[in-house]
């Protein structure tokens, strides 16, 4: 494996800004979220998809950090984020890009991936991230995305530019100085009904998209899918 250090154009915030700082608030309540509408308990085995080789940031790779049972865990992405394993003992790091999972049909009770689904690329891609996503969930998935008609642009941190049409916003983008994000690989956004319809009606999940407010205004939504009983096994 070639180590893939972090990107540092996705950390355009100092890490002691007051954007870090709201971004780590919000996080510890997307945490309790997560214990919550997934039902974890002690017992459950959860993967987390998309996890960064980030430092910088107090809140990077936080289930990691605040998820008690860490011998509960394993971590997946393609960073090289194997210092994981020393700072938290007990879980595991697996080097594996979300689009294609390394993992069998329902090997985890719990999926958890946070601000990934909005780095994957298109709209397709996109999609085969959820599929995978539920594919190795036994019994839940929990993802979170900002939400684009949040009137900041976490990333940018530029207001509204992110509610003009993507190739406007793309072409802007590029004008300011910000070709990296300008690029769908790199950050494609996205609407509470365009992360429901990113879910096949076939799926076999129960799915629900929610959402957690910043000033009272939606910040970041929620993809929570619950394993329907009667849902048959897929084929990998």
């Amino acid at each position: 494996m070639t180590p893939v250090l972090p990107n540092r154009q996705y950390n355009i915030a100092a890490p002691d800004s007051l954007a870090v700082r709201l971004a780590t608030w919000q996080r510890r309540r997307m945490y309790a979220r997560f214990l919550e509408s997934a039902a974890v308990s002690e017992r459950d085995s959860i993967l987390d998809v998309g996890v960064t080789s980030d430092r910088s940031y107090t809140s990077s790779n936080y289930l990691e950090a605040w998820h008690p049972w860490k011998d509960r865990i394993t971590a997946a992405g393609i960073d090289d984020a194997s210092f994981l394993e020393q700072q938290y003992p007990g879980m595991r790091f697996v080097y594996a890009n979300g689009l294609r999972l390394p993992f069998a049909d329902r090997s985890f009770d719990v999926v958890h991936s946070a601000a990934v689904l909005e780095h994957v690329g298109s709209t397709q891609n996109q999609a085969a991230f959820v599929r995978e996503c539920m594919r190795v969930a036994r019994k839940a998935v929990f993802l979170t995305t900002p939400n684009r008609w949040f009137p900041v642009e976490f990333h940018t941190l530029l207001p509204f530019a992110h509610w003009l049409p993507k190739r406007y916003f793309r072409w802007l983008l590029e004008r300011l100085g910000l070709g990296f994000f300008a690029d769908e690989g790199h950050l494609n956004l996205l609407s509470r009904k365009q992360v429901k319809s990113l879910v096949a009606g076939d799926a076999g999940f129960e799915v629900r998209v929610l959402s957690v407010a910043l000033l009272g205004w939606p910040s970041n939504l929620l993809l929570v899918g619950r394993r329907t009983p009667s849902a048959p096994t897929t084929r990998s």
